[in-house]
Parts: C-alpha cells; sequence; structure tokens
C-alpha cells in the first residue's frame, strides 16, 4: 500500500518539476523571440504545446494518486471492519436516528461503534437515510425477498463495490438529493426552446451585421440591432442568474452522482430486483449518467462567463444566456425523472452497504423469513458487534406455545447482551441483511425495547418515568400490523420490589395476551414465577457464574430453569468495598 503512494506521489511530483523547467524554457525563449528578436515567433509553440500536455498529465496524475490513496483507504477500513476496529472510523449515523424510537438506541443501531457505522458503506446523504430507515423500520416480505436476491448478486461483485467506494468521496458526501430534486421538479417560467430560438436568430443576425459592417455598412445598424440583443437579454437576466445560481451550487457534486449512476447502470442484473432498479436510471433511452454528465458540462460551460478575456466575446455571442436556456431545457426533459434517479441511487448504496457486509463475514446466513403465527427461533445466535473470538453463541426459541423467556442471573454474567444479541439479528433480518448465526428463522416482527432508559433533566423526567412511558409505547405497538418482539432488561428496577413485581407481571402478562413475544430480564426471583402462572406460554432460563482464583468468571451460556446465587457482594468485595 505504502508503494502504491509513494508512486503516485512521486510521478505527480516530478510531471510539476517538468512543468516548472518548461515555464522556465518558455521564458528563456521569449526573450530571445521578444527581447533579443534572435528567433521567429514561432519557436513559442514548442514550450507551449508541451506546458500544456504537462498540464493535463499532471492532472491525471493527480486524480490517479487520489484514487489510489481512497483505494487504500478502502482496503484498511474493511480490515479494520473484521478486526472490529472501525469505531470512529466510518458514518456513525447519529443525525438519522428518530428520536423517541422504540429501539434505535437500546440496540445501539447509530453512534460510535454502531451496527450502522459496522454495515453503512454508502457515501450520499440518500443513501445512507436509506440504509437507516432499513434498520429502523422492518420490511414485508416481498421486500425482503427482493433485497435478498439483490444482496447475493451484488456480494459477489468485488470490483463494483471497491469503485462505488472510490467514488464515494467529499463529493458524493455533498450530494443534496432534496434540493437538487426540488429544483428538476420546477417547471421553466417559458418553453426554453421558443427562448433558445430567439436567442440563436438573434446571435445569428448579430455576427451577420458584424460581417456587414466589417465589408463597409454603418456602425449605426449594428449598434442598434445590439441594443435590442442586449434587452433580450436583459429580460431574461433574472431568470439566467437564478439558473446559474440553481446549478452552479451542485459543484462537482454532479461529477460524482454521474459517476454513481454509471456504476449503478454498469451491473450485469441478473435477478429481478437490480434490473428493475436499472429501468428506473434510464429515460427516453438515455442513461442517466449521460444525462447528468451533460448537465455537468453546462454547469462547467457557465465558469467561462468569468474569463476576463472570453468575457467580451460571450456578451456579444449571449453566451451566459443561452447556456442558461440550455440547463432551463435539459431541466424540462430530464428534471421530472431527477428524484427517481437519486431514490434509485439511495437504494443501490444501501443494497451494496448489506451486500459488502454479506462478503465480509461468508458465514453469516440469510434468515429464513416465513408468514404465519409469529415466531422467532435462532441457532448459534451472536452478537455482531462482538468479535468472533470473544463471542458466546446460544440458542434462542420463541414460537408455537412459548411466548415469553423470564432471564435470570448474576450481575455481567451476560443477560443483557443475550436481549442485545437477539434485538440485534432481528434488526438484521427484518433490513434484509445476513444474520450472525448459525440459523435464523422468524416471521415479520415489530420491536420495542426497554434496555438502555435514561432521565432526561431537560424534560424534567425521572429513569422510572421514562422507563414506564417506553413500556406504553411498546404495549401500544401491540394494536399495529405486526407482532411484537419485546426485550424488557430489568423491568421497573427504579420502584420498591413490591410494586416492582405486581407492575412487572401485569406488563408481561399484557404484552403476551395481545399476541407478543420476547424475552425479560430480571434479578428479581419472585418476577421468575410469573413463568409458572403463564404455564407452557413462559420459559425461564439463566446465566451462572463461578469464583475462581478470587475473580468472578462468566461463561455466558444460557442456561433452562431459575438461577440460584448472586454475585452482587462478590461483586462489592471484588472492587474493594467492605460488606
Amino acid at each position: 500500500m505504502q508503494a502504491v503512494r509513494s508512486n503516485g506521489a512521486g510521478r505527480a511530483r516530478r510531471l510539476s518539476n517538468a512543468r516548472l523547467a518548461v515555464f522556465g524554457i518558455g521564458l528563456v525563449l521569449l526573450w530571445f523571440v521578444y527581447g533579443a528578436e534572435r528567433l521567429p515567433g514561432v519557436w513559442m509553440l514548442a514550450p507551449i504545446a508541451v506546458f500544456a500536455a504537462l498540464v493535463w498529465l499532471h492532472d491525471q496524475a493527480l486524480r490517479r494518486h487520489d484514487r489510489a490513496e481512497r483505494a487504500v483507504a478502502y482496503y484498511q477500513e474493511a480490515l479494520a471492519r473484521l478486526e472490529y476496529r472501525f469505531a470512529g472510523r466510518g458514518e456513525s449515523g447519529e443525525s438519522l436516528r428518530q428520536p423517541d424510537h422504540p429501539y434505535a438506541d437500546d440496540l445501539d443501531l447509530f453512534g460510535n461503534g454502531s451496527l450502522f457505522e459496522l454495515l453503512c458503506r454508502a457515501r450520499t446523504p440518500s443513501g445512507q437515510a436509506r440504509l437507516a430507515s432499513w434498520l429502523q423500520m422492518p420490511a414485508t416480505l416481498p421486500d425482503l425477498a427482493a433485497r435478498h436476491a439483490a444482496i447475493a448478486e451484488l456480494r459477489s461483485m468485488h470490483d463494483l463495490r471497491e469503485s462505488l467506494s472510490l467514488v464515494g468521496d467529499a463529493r458524493a458526501a455533498e450530494i443534496e438529493p432534496e434540493r437538487l430534486a426540488r429544483w428538476g421538479a420546477e417547471a421553466p417560467a417559458a418553453p426554453p426552446a421558443l427562448l433558445r430560438g430567439f436567442a440563436a436568430g438573434m446571435v445569428g443576425v448579430t455576427v451577420a451585421l458584424g460581417v456587414a459592417w466589417w465589408h463597409g455598412m454603418p456602425l449605426f445598424g449594428w449598434l442598434l440591432w445590439w441594443s435590442v440583443q442586449s434587452g433580450f437579454a436583459l429580460v431574461l437576466r433574472g431568470r439566467v442568474q437564478r439558473c446559474a445560481r440553481a446549478v452552479e451550487a451542485q459543484g462537482t457534486r454532479l461529477e460524482a452522482l454521474s459517476e454513481l449512476l454509471a456504476l449503478l447502470e454498469s451491473i450485469p442484473a441478473q435477478s429481478a430486483p437490480l434490473a428493475a432498479l436499472k429501468r428506473l436510471v434510464e429515460t427516453d433511452g438515455v442513461t442517466a449518467s449521460r444525462s447528468i454528465a451533460r448537465l455537468r458540462t453546462l454547469r462547467e460551460l457557465l465558469d467561462a462567463r468569468r474569463n476576463q478575456f472570453f468575457a467580451p466575446i460571450g456578451a456579444l455571442l449571449l453566451f451566459t444566456t443561452q447556456v442558461a436556456l440550455a440547463i432551463d431545457a435539459w431541466r424540462a426533459r430530464h428534471g421530472p425523472s431527477l428524484a427517481t434517479w437519486l431514490d434509485a441511487v439511495a437504494e443501490f448504496e444501501a443494497l451494496t452497504s448489506l451486500a459488502t457486509h454479506a462478503a465480509e463475514h461468508p458465514d453469516d446466513p440469510f434468515p429464513e423469513l416465513r408468514d404465519g403465527p409469529p415466531g422467532f427461533a435462532g441457532e448459534g445466535l451472536g452478537h455482531p458487534l462482538i468479535a468472533d473470538d470473544r463471542s458466546v453463541r446460544n440458542d434462542v426459541r420463541l414460537d408455537g406455545p412459548l411466548r415469553v423467556l423470564l432471564v435470570s442471573g448474576s450481575n455481567m454474567s451476560g443477560k443483557s447482551t443475550l436481549l442485545r444479541t437477539v434485538g440485534c439479528n432481528a434488526v438484521l433480518a427484518l433490513a434484509g441483511a445476513p444474520v450472525r448465526a448459525s440459523r435464523l428463522s422468524l416471521t415479520p416482527l415489530a420491536l420495542g425495547a426497554s434496555i438502555r432508559i435514561v432521565d432526561s433533566l431537560q424534560q424534567g423526567h425521572s429513569k422510572f418515568y421514562a422507563e414506564i412511558r417506553r413500556l406504553r409505547e411498546i404495549v401500544e405497538l401491540t394494536a399495529g400490523p405486526l407482532p411484537v418482539l419485546f426485550l424488557l432488561d430489568e423491568i421497573l428496577h427504579g420502584t420498591n420490589s413490591h410494586d416492582r413485581r405486581i407492575g412487572a407481571e401485569a406488563v408481561v402478562r399484557t404484552l403476551v395476551e395481545r399476541g407478543a413475544l420476547g424475552l425479560v430480564t430480571t434479578h428479581d426471583l419472585a418476577l421468575t414465577r410469573l413463568g409458572d402462572d403463564l404455564g407452557e406460554r413462559a420459559a425461564n432460563v439463566h446465566f451462572v457464574d463461578h469464583l475462581e482464583n478470587g475473580e468472578l468468571r462468566f461463561d455466558y451460556r444460557m442456561r433452562p430453569g431459575v438461577v440460584e446465587k448472586s454475585n452482587a457482594l462478590a461483586l462489592m468485595r471484588a472492587v474493594g468495598l467492605d460488606v
């Protein structure tokens, strides 16, 4: 990797030095041609041509060096993800988290070291938003089947996924999809074709009168026509300025968008979902990438009006007016398709993010998604944010008559991690991604979690009040179209044991009677008696620890039944408290 960087930087440096040398030679020749008058002027053509060629080569070398740098970064980031060193290196998605979401914070979907940071390879804001929406909203079975087919096809396209990451630099990150789509949807104030015809005709007359003046016609006629042409330009000035500002604001983002669309168009697309996605980026037989490239060219032409040498000629030819009208003509034809193209890019980036994750974790299978009575059956479930060499896997089964697992155990034994493991794998499954499991079968479910509840100083809410509000939201989810998978950690631990037992039993019983299924962890062994009350609809499981050489050890294995001991006093003594 270091050799690639050194070669690219060295070539760019050598070309820069060559440019400087040719410029110096040009100055010497300039003196011989115009100072000493010993050489004819034609001698200046050689250094000018060579200098121009070196400028182009230097620009290409810088582009290749920049691309090589980003390719090195791409593989470094991939290694960091495989070694679980990715925290803080990618997109955290913090701004995409929905406020008061029923499980996003509890399952570490966003933030430093989050599931989103592990998954996201999208570089455009719309691609990141699409992936975030998939993680926060379960998809339907047809949508999930389509995503599986697309991800399975994209998973083997390593070159495509690498190229996508190289396009996704700062330019792609600056693409403003909503603003661009809104500009495209706005109809031009007047038919561009008619105005372009007037402009071209006026310029033709101006040139013809200029030729006539050159051959002896009085200048008055040309000046009179020039005033008419200037009046036409003045009438359109506001429209031209608005058009110029709108397009210039996109800057080099149009180049990045064109490259992203070209990559989407290049997919062989054997699967029906990708084929349908490709059809979205073609309009009237013209690909979206070529259309955006045309808009980018028009935008670059606008920059010529700032050239002090070209400005007088441009004024005579109504250059800025004609380019702005050409941009309006482009918008009239392709503008309504911009929203569709941007949506296709977002979908493509989100699918590629999940496909990259699938390629980097080939042992993670796609879940079996089925219809019918609600159920969740996972074998060898592991947490996707814990490295394989540290992950202890467990089986979790909630189907048939069994609706809830009551999880007891000592502190730090793995109860909360189990809840997050189940939740994260459900999120992956219902987003269309592979799961960290040997096998997972589930039905469409709505998730609700109460794991990481905090108080709010601004809102004046205590931790207990925040928790009961979340519990109410989870209960209300049961009125929705999907069965609920609930994950409740140390339920109602902010109140006394008497009220806690009564309240917790009532909440769990209500959820089960409303068709929900889930897991509940507890330190209060009195709550484990709820398993007897619910009969075959509930089961007790637990985690244990043991003392080894004066230190507590955990194996993080889930076992049937109720835990028989607590480690709270041992932990207090381990940190030096006299108890």
